[in-house]
C-alpha cells in the first residue's frame, strides 16, 4: 500500500515585513482619495473601459449587488455611483483579468504556494478549471466536472452516518445555491451546517431572539434617515460598510446627532466627504460622530448601564424620559431592572468604561430628550464571552424608550458579507426549525433529520477529533475566518475529502484533507445563462429586503459553473436521479428553486416577481410591535452581568480588526490609511503608557502570546505603534492574529469567537 505523504504547508506564508511607512492618521474620509483608490484598484484589474461599464451596473435597479457588504441599496440608487471605494475593490478581485489553471498548478504546488502571504495569493487570480490534489500529491490537478461530483458522491456514499459530512456556508452565496445546498445537506441527512453567521453575527441573532422575538435588526434604511439619535456601537463603517456613511450623513442633515462608541476613534465617523456630492468633494465633508466615546474594550456593558442609570434618575425628576406607555402595553421585567440598576455603583460604573463622565451626561442627555433612536452594532460588540448579553443591554435602552417598532427607531445589526443575512433566512442553520421541516415534508416530499447538526465550533472539534470526514465549502476562506489557525489546520486535515467552490485562490485551497477539490464558481458580475435564457440571483439585505441581482460580464472560463449549478449536479449525481427533488431542473432554471423557496421558507411569497426593481421586505414582528411568541406575549428586558476577564498584571485585552484595504479575509492591498499605517499588516496598535510600562518604543517589534487552559499560542513579528486606544487594550489585524484566538472560548448561548476581547502578553523580540 502506496505510504500517505505529509504535506508542508504554512499557515501564514513566510512571516517577513514588507516595509512600513508611517503617516498621521487620516480625519477625512472617502472623498477624491477614496475615488481615486477604487479606481485604481478597478483599472489594474479590469481594465478602464470594462471597469466604468460594470461599475455604472453595481446595485443598480437591472444590475448586480454588490459582492461586499450587506448593507442596502436605496430605493433610487445614485446614477453616479451606487458603490464604495471597497465595494469597487471587491468587484475589481473577482471579475480580475489574471486567471490560473491547471498549468499554473503543475508549475506550483501547494506547499510553495502556502509560502506566500494572504494577500499574495489573492492576487494569483481567478480559478478557471476544476481541479484536484490527490492524497500523495502536493499539486493540483485537472479533473472533469463530472468527476469531480462523482468523487464527492463516492466519500459522502462511503460515510457510516450521515453526520461525518459537514457543509459550511459563506455569506456570498445567493439565496438560490444557499437553499439548494441547505436542502441537499437535510436530504443527505445532515443539519450539520455551520456557517460564517456563527463566527460573526451568531450573538446578535441569540440576543434579539430571546428580546424582541426574530433574530435580526428591525429597521429599514429610511429609518435612519429620519433617527434623532443614532448610536453606532462597535462599528467602523468608514471601512467595513462605507455606504452607511452616506445614511448617517442624510441623519445628519435632517438634524440628527450620531453617537460613536468605540475604543477606536475612526476616520469614517469623524469626517465623511461623500463622492455622490459636489459640495462634499469641493468642501470640508460632513462631520458625522457629535460625541465620541472611547469605552474600553469589552465594558459596554457598564457603558450601557450607566446610561440607563442616568435616565432612570431623570426620569424620576421629568416626566416622559422614559416611555411608561410602552413599557406598560409591550415590555416584560421593568420592576426587576430598576431592582438591578440600583445594585451598581455609578463612579464604579464609570471607571470600567474608562469614558470621561461628562461625555456620558451629554449621552444620557440627548437620549432624553429624543425618542426616535436606532443603535447599530457590529463584530466589536458580537465577538466576546457576554456578547449575547452586551447586545441586551442595548436593547434595554431602546425598550426603555419606547424606541421599537415605530420609524425612525429600533436595531440595527449590521452585518458583513453580502448575503449572510439571507443564507440563514433560506435555511442554512445548524438548529431544528420545526416549522421548516414540516414544509418540508409537505412541499419537497422528504423526511429532514431532526437532531441538532454542527456550528462553526463544534464543526472544527469533530473534525479534529476524527468524527467528520467530509468538509464542503460554499465560498469563503474557512481556515482564515475561523479562530485558532493552528487547531483548525488540524481539524481540516484530518478529513478524507475537503472541498471548495471559489472563485480565487485563498489558504483554505493549500490546508486541505487527504483528498482536495477545488471547484470554480462564477462571480457575482458574471452573466449566468442556462438554456439561452438569462438567469438572476436574490439576495437579502441587512435591512431585511430581498433584491435580484443579474451579472453582465462574460465568465471567467468556459469551465466554470455557478454555484446554484454546481450543487444541483452534485445532488443529482449522489442521489442517481431517485429522489423527491428534480435538482437536476433546479440548476437550470433558478425561477423553479424561488417557486420552492416561496413555498417552503417563511415570509418568501412570488419571489421571482417581488424581487425585481426595488425588491421586497420579508416579514418582521418588531415593526409590528408583535411579541406574541415571547413569554407573556411582551419583548424582554434583561438582567446582564459585568465581565470579569481576570487579567493578571502583564496582561493586556488585544481587539483584532480590519485594515482599510481588506473585506473579511480577503486583503485588497497592504494599506490602511485612515489609521495611517502603508505598506504593512504585521502591526499592533497600543496605549503608550502601556508602552512605556513594558518597555518598549514605537517600531519595536514584538511577539504577541495568549495564554488559555494552559496552552500558549504565539502570533510572531509584530511592529509597535503608538496609538490613541484605551490604556490596558491592544488592536491588531486579523487574520494574522486569529492564530490567538482559543477555538474553545466564545460568546455564551451564540459560541461566537472571542475575537475582540483576547488577554495577551507582549514579547519583545531582541
Amino acid at each position: 500500500m502506496e505510504k500517505e505523504i505529509k504535506r508542508n504547508v504554512s499557515l501564514t506564508g513566510e512571516i517577513k515585513f514588507t516595509g512600513l511607512r508611517l503617516k498621521e492618521p487620516m480625519q477625512t474620509s472617502a472623498g477624491f482619495q477614496g475615488v481615486k483608490e477604487a479606481l485604481r484598484h478597478s483599472f489594474k484589474e479590469m481594465g478602464i473601459v470594462r471597469s466604468m461599464n460594470t461599475l455604472s451596473q453595481m446595485n443598480q435597479e437591472n444590475g448586480f449587488r454588490c459582492p461586499s457588504c450587506a448593507w442596502p441599496v436605496p430605493e433610487h440608487p445614485s446614477k453616479i455611483a451606487e458603490y464604495c471605494e471597497n465595494g469597487a475593490k471587491a468587484l475589481a478581485d473577482e471579475a480580475t483579468r489574471e486567471h490560473i489553471g491547471a498549468e499554473f498548478f503543475a508549475e506550483h504546488s501547494v506547499e510553495e504556494l502556502s509560502q506566500l502571504s494572504d494577500f499574495e495569493l489573492n492576487k494569483l487570480g481567478r480559478i478557471v478549471e476544476p481541479m484536484l490534489l490527490k492524497p500523495n500529491s502536493i499539486h493540483y490537478e485537472p479533473i472533469t466536472w463530472q468527476d469531480a461530483f462523482e468523487l464527492i458522491s463516492e466519500e459522502l456514499h462511503r460515510l457510516d452516518n450521515p453526520n461525518e459530512a459537514i457543509f459550511y456556508t459563506s455569506g456570498r452565496s445567493s439565496n438560490e445555491a444557499a437553499y439548494l445546498y441547505g436542502m441537499f445537506a437535510r436530504a443527505f441527512g445532515t443539519n450539520n451546517m455551520p456557517d460564517c453567521s456563527n463566527m460573526c453575527h451568531e450573538s446578535s441573532g441569540v440576543a434579539l431572539s430571546e428580546t424582541l422575538g426574530i433574530g435580526k435588526g428591525s429597521v429599514k434604511l429610511d429609518d435612519l434617515h429620519g433617527a434623532e439619535v443614532i448610536l453606532v456601537v462597535g462599528q467602523n463603517p468608514g471601512t467595513n460598510h462605507p455606504r452607511m456613511l452616506s445614511a448617517l450623513e442624510k441623519c445628519k442633515k435632517n438634524g440628527g446627532k450620531i453617537i460613536s462608541i468605540n475604543p477606536l476613534a475612526e476616520t469614517g465617523l469623524v469626517n465623511f466627504k461623500n463622492p455622490q456630492s459636489v459640495s462634499d468633494m469641493l468642501g470640508n465633508g460632513q462631520p458625522i460622530a457629535d460625541i465620541h466615546l472611547p469605552v474600553k474594550i469589552n465594558e459596554d456593558i457598564a457603558l450601557a448601564k450607566l446610561i440607563l442609570k442616568k435616565l432612570v434618575a431623570l426620569d424620576a425628576k421629568i416626566s416622559n424620559v422614559l416611555d411608561h406607555e410602552f413599557i406598560v402595553e409591550y415590555v416584560d421585567g421593568y420592576d426587576d431592572l430598576l431592582k438591578d440598576l440600583e445594585r451598581y455603583d455609578t463612579e464604579s460604573l464609570q471607571q470600567r468604561t474608562g469614558v470621561y463622565m461628562r461625555k456620558i451626561d451629554k449621552v444620557a442627555e440627548l437620549l432624553a430628550e429624543n425618542s426616535k433612536i436606532v443603535i447599530c452594532w457590529a463584530m466589536g460588540i458580537t465577538q466576546h464571552k457576554n456578547a449575547v448579553e452586551c447586545i441586551k443591554e442595548y436593547v434595554n435602552i431602546l425598550l426603555l424608550k419606547g424606541a421599537i417598532g415605530k420609524p425612525f427607531a429600533g436595531t440595527c445589526p449590521v452585518r458583513g458579507h453580502s448575503n449572510v443575512q439571507g443564507d440563514r433566512s433560506v435555511g442554512i442553520m445548524h438548529y431544528v426549525n420545526k416549522t421548516l421541516n414540516n414544509r418540508i415534508q409537505e412541499h419537497l416530499n422528504f423526511d429532514p433529520p431532526t437532531e441538532k447538526g454542527y456550528d462553526t465550533v463544534e464543526a472544527i472539534e469533530a473534525m479534529h477529533e476524527k468524527k467528520a470526514k467530509v468538509f464542503i465549502c460554499l465560498g469563503g476562506n474557512f481556515l482564515m475566518a475561523a479562530s485558532d489557525t493552528t487547531y483548525t489546520a488540524e481539524a481540516i486535515q484530518n478529513c478524507d475529502l475537503t472541498v471548495q467552490i471559489s472563485t480565487k485562490l485563498n489558504r483554505s485551497h493549500l490546508v486541505t484533507g487527504k483528498t482536495a477539490l477545488l471547484l470554480p464558481t462564477f462571480g457575482r458580475s458574471e452573466k449566468d445563462e442556462k438554456n439561452g435564457e438569462l438567469q438572476f440571483l436574490t439576495m437579502e439585505s441587512s435591512t431585511g429586503k430581498v433584491r435580484q441581482s443579474k451579472g453582465l460580464l462574460k465568465p471567467a472560463s468556459e469551465q466554470i459553473k455557478s454555484e446554484p449549478e454546481i450543487i444541483s449536479l452534485l445532488a443529482h449525481t449522489y442521489f442517481r436521479g431517485n429522489h423527491s427533488m428534480n435538482w437536476y431542473e433546479l440548476g437550470q432554471d433558478y425561477n423553479l428553486i424561488r417557486k420552492l423557496i416561496d413555498k417552503t421558507v417563511k415570509g418568501f411569497e412570488n419571489t421571482s416577481e417581488q424581487s425585481k426593481g426595488f425588491g421586497y421586505y420579508l416579514p418582521n414582528n418588531v415593526r409590528k410591535r408583535d411579541f406574541r411568541m415571547l413569554p407573556n406575549g411582551m419583548a424582554q428586558l434583561s438582567i446582564t452581568s459585568l465581565p470579569d476577564h481576570q487579567l493578571k498584571p502583564d496582561e493586556l485585552l488585544l481587539m483584532t480588526i480590519r485594515s482599510h484595504d481588506q473585506f473579511n479575509t480577503t486583503i485588497y492591498g497592504l494599506n490602511d490609511r485612515y489609521r495611517g499605517i502603508h505598506n504593512e499588516r504585521r502591526v499592533v496598535f497600543m496605549n503608550e503608557k502601556d508602552m512605556t510600562e513594558k518597555g518598549l518604543t514605537k517600531l519595536d517589534v514584538v511577539n504577541l502570546h495568549s495564554n488559555y487552559d494552559g496552552i500558549q499560542r504565539t502570533a510572531e513579528k509584530f511592529i509597535v505603534i503608538p496609538y490613541e486606544i484605551p490604556k490596558g487594550n491592544m488592536a491588531a489585524y486579523f487574520p494574522e492574529t486569529n492564530l490567538l484566538v482559543p477555538y474553545n472560548h466564545f460568546a455564551d448561548k451564540s459560541q461566537t469567537p472571542i475575537s475582540k476581547s483576547i488577554k495577551v502578553t507582549v514579547e519583545k523580540v531582541s
